[in-house]
Order: C-alpha cells, then sequence, then structure tokens
C-alpha cells in the first residue's frame, strides 16, 4: 500500500495479517523523493493527440508547420532541394529510364524548373542574336534587339506556367485524383532542359539544319513528356485520356515551330527590323535637276 504527500512517496510495510500495530515506523517507515511534480510538469506539456515519432499539430505554438500563403515559409518549401538532387532530375530529364514522377520521390521542386527556363531564355537571345548578325552580315552597324529577350522570356516562361495549370485543371474536370500541380509544372519545367542544346546550335545560317535540331528537340522533350503523363492522363476515361495527350502534343509541337520561326529564321516576326534612312529632300531635288 502506498500513499502519496506533497512533495513525498510514503511507504509502509504491512503484515501479511493486515495488522498495523506491530509496525515499526522507525524501520518500516521509509520517505523517498517524490516525482510527482515532475511528472504533472511534463504531462502538462504534452498536446492532446500527440503520440511519439508524431509530428505536432499545426496549431503547436511558435514550432507550427502551418504555412501561411503571404508568408516566405510557404513558397520555401517549393524550393527545398538540394544541387545533387537538382543535377539528377536533370540527368533523369536527358537520359530517361524510370518514371520521372518516382525520380521526384513525392518532392516536386520548382528550383531546377525556374532555372531552366530561365537559361533557356538568355540561350535563345543569344541564339537569335548571332542569327540576325549572321543574316545582316555586310550592314554598317548590327543593333542588339532585346526584343528577342522578351519574346523568348514571354515564350518560355508563359508557356511553362499555363500550360500545367491548363493541364491540372482539365484533370480535375474531368475526374483524375492522381493530379498534381506541381509534379505538371516540374514535368514541364525539366522538359524544358532539352532546349538548352537545341539552342547553342541552331543559330548556323543553313534553315534545313536547324529545322532537323528543332526536331529532335521536339521529339525528345515531347516523349518526356507523354511517357510522364500518361499515367496520369489514363486516370480519365479512354476518350479524355486520348484528347488531352494529342492536345499536349499539339501544344509542344506549336512550342517548337515558335522557337525556330521567332529566334532561328532570318527575319523574325521577333525581331526588330532596321529602318532604311529615307532620302534626303536636298539630294532628291538635285538628282531631279540632273535628270
Amino acid at each position: 500500500m502506498s500513499g502519496r504527500g506533497a512533495g513525498y512517496d510514503v511507504v509502509v510495510d504491512v503484515d501479511e495479517e493486515g495488522d498495523l500495530g506491530h509496525t515499526d515506523l522507525q524501520e518500516d517507515l521509509e520517505f523517498h523523493s517524490s516525482n510527482f511534480n515532475t511528472d504533472t510538469a511534463t504531462n502538462s506539456r504534452k498536446l492532446p493527440g500527440s503520440s511519439p515519432g508524431l509530428p505536432a499539430p499545426a496549431t503547436a505554438g511558435s514550432g507550427s508547420s502551418k504555412r501561411y500563403l503571404w508568408t516566405l515559409s510557404f513558397y520555401a518549401q517549393f524550393f527545398d532541394v538540394d544541387t545533387t538532387s537538382v543535377l539528377s532530375r536533370c540527368w533523369a530529364a536527358l537520359y530517361p529510364r524510370a518514371n520521372f514522377l518516382d525520380v521526384l520521390e513525392g518532392n516536386p521542386d520548382l528550383y531546377g524548373p525556374i532555372w531552366i527556363a530561365t537559361t533557356v531564355v538568355f540561350i535563345l537571345f543569344l541564339g537569335g542574336t548571332i542569327s540576325k548578325y549572321l543574316a545582316e552580315t555586310g550592314s554598317e552597324h548590327f543593333v542588339y534587339d532585346f526584343r528577342l529577350l522578351s519574346g523568348a522570356a514571354g515564350l518560355i516562361y508563359g508557356y511553362t506556367l499555363v500550360i500545367p495549370i491548363a493541364l491540372f485543371l482539365a484533370l480535375k474536370y474531368f475526374g483524375s485524383e492522381s493530379a498534381n500541380l506541381l509534379e505538371c509544372w516540374a514535368l514541364y519545367g525539366y522538359s524544358n532542359l532539352i532546349w538548352i542544346p537545341v539552342a547553342l546550335i541552331s543559330w548556323s545560317p543553313i534553315t534545313t539544319l536547324n529545322w532537323v535540331f528543332v526536331g529532335v528537340g521536339f521529339g525528345l522533350s515531347v516523349a518526356f513528356l507523354l511517357r510522364n503523363l500518361y499515367p496520369v492522363l489514363s486516370a480519365t476515361d479512354k476518350q479524355t485520356s486520348k484528347a488531352l495527350l494529342i492536345l499536349v502534343v499539339c501544344l509542344h509541337a506549336g512550342l517548337a515551330i515558335a522557337i525556330k520561326i521567332l529566334f532561328f529564321a532570318h527575319g523574325s516576326p521577333v525581331a526588330k527590323t532596321p529602318k532604311e534612312p529615307a532620302p534626303d529632300a536636298g539630294e532628291g531635288a538635285t538628282k531631279l535637276f540632273m535628270f
């Protein structure tokens, strides 16, 4: 039998007959330091619903994992990846041997897609500028046209941002439960990697060769997209998945054609054509007089 006092545990030995009369308190009564207050303090720190090995609830004070849209921690989770992981994902995009969603391991990132898109933008500007320079060889003065840079940014960033959102909404509309917006962004972002070597070699003045390079880039990147999107698209009915696959191919073909025409074609619609100087009025009058 034990009794509990304020700050002490009292232990009393009782005879087998239950007789307390023969108990020698000097020998049988012992006092021990109590852990009553320690247990109380420990129990008071335990939150309802918490258990060993599980994270604390999202409402648990300052150590909370709850993130809000207007905080940096909300966006930091999309860049929680190291250089080794990004490089391995880039290699998996260029040389796919397994499903890219398995390579992501449930942690899709935006770090790689943003830097890949930015690199493609600047290389398209550089390649388009070289192509324009070769087309205007012999002109008196070559002028850099930064409309190529804004055109590349609008094309690559717009395609990488908008198309995955549209695809994600379409999948949700048709009842796909496995659709994930971050995974769609990651797929399209890493699929842009192939355009870096294509843009580096597609500035030559040989138009047929440029079309071949762009065609190879289109084939590799669209094969990467279809291979990894098919398991997600097949979650919808057969007709819907087929229509979405065709739409993905057509939109990607549009991107490839836009890259070829806007940046690696002489007289690009994006490039600013230099205006010929207007004839001097006095010079025209002199010629008329001489005639």
